[in-house]
């Protein structure tokens, strides 16, 4: 059986989940970056006691889950989110669901994918997808980062959604409860509440890990690495940054770009001028952790390996810090 619903692809597997799945329901105002903004995704966090494929824990987006969470809380929208011990009763449900017409998102483990590229699996248990309906064994698959639908048998299906290890997804189904219709003046509610929390979490977190002091610390840590750990591991830890910066969804610069597009469409609700100036610091952030990006995978490949090099690279995140600090401010001092 095979839902009625519209394969879109996008630039992140969370945000184009949520924009889908609404679409899906009737929430036709609803588009990539306005989900990733109502639900305030934009984060970093640096958490070096715990470990992700032997490097520190690096995060460029809040929580798997929030986004969609977010989104649909802050447009009125009831949601329901299932995990599951048993994988029977997890595919049990999932085909209840196919059967009454209802698309789903999971969460799953990319290592497992046959379809992802081999340079791109590794234990990350966080990606997101949808399934529309099951044809003879073969689950039918809306992978927003994939320009086409695709196909997963039972077995691959399961095998992902159960995947073991940290963030493990146990079957995870979440899907909203429609048709809806959701008004522009919601939207413009929303987008106002989705502001405000991403600007508490990056001004507002207590302590060194998180938020813009999170981005400086991990700028200055950088510059340490190399006598503290050795060339080759601070080239690993440089390396697992650049991974989770630009091979877990969009990452660090692609998040910011996101960021800058969803100010630019919240002025279609909100016709304030400067949601249009602050979204050209977010642009700028972008372009500074790519340029990041290029120095770490340097480091890490060999081509660069001097203090001075590391200073380079710390410089990079300690300058990222102010401009999102400043433009955080900024969103935060708006008269709504």
């Amino acid at each position: 059986m095979k839902v009625n619903f519209e394969h879109r692809q996008a630039a992140h597997c969370e945000t184009g989940v949520t924009t889908s799945l609404l679409q899906n329901i009737g929430v036709t105002q609803i588009t990539e970056p306005l989900a990733f903004g109502i639900g305030a995704g934009l984060f970093f966090a640096h958490i070096p006691l715990i470990k992700i494929n032997n490097g520190p824990a690096i995060a460029f987006r809040t929580l798997p889950g929030l986004i969609f969470k977010r989104t649909c809380n802050a447009l009125g929208i009831p949601v329901t989110r299932k995990k599951f011990r048993s994988k029977e009763e997890a595919a049990n449900f999932l085909q209840r669901q196919i059967d009454a017409g209802n698309p789903v998102g999971c969460q799953v483990g990319v290592y497992y994918l046959p379809y992802f590229p081999k340079e791109y699996r590794f234990h990350f248990n966080a990606h997101n997808l949808i399934v529309f309906g099951k044809e003879e064994d073969n689950y039918l698959i809306s992978d927003p980062i994939m320009e086409q639908s695709t196909t997963l048998t039972s077995y691959e299906l399961e095998r992902v959604r159960f995947a073991k290890g940290a963030l493990a997804p146990k079957g995870q189904v979440y899907y909203p409860t429609g048709p809806v219709h959701v008004t522009d003046e919601q939207m413009k509610k929303a987008i106002i509440k989705g502001i405000q929390k991403n600007v508490r979490n990056m001004l507002g977190i207590p302590g060194w890990f998180a938020g813009v002091k999170g981005i400086t610390h991990t700028g200055k840590s950088i510059k340490k690495w190399r006598d503290k750990l050795g060339l080759k591991t601070a080239g690993l830890y440089l390396a697992q940054l650049v991974r989770m910066q630009e091979e877990i969804g969009t990452g660090g610069g692609g998040f910011r770009y996101i960021y800058a597009a969803f100010l630019q469409q919240a002025y279609a609700y909100i016709p304030n001028e400067q949601l249009l100036e602050i979204s050209k610091e977010f642009t700028k952030a972008g372009d500074m952790w790519r340029n990041a990006a290029v120095q770490a995978a340097g480091i890490y490949k060999g081509r660069l390996g001097s203090q001075d090099d590391f200073d380079v690279m710390g410089n990079y995140l300690i300058d990222i810090a102010v401009i999102e600090r400043n433009a955080f401010t900024a969103l935060k001092n708006i008269k709504w």
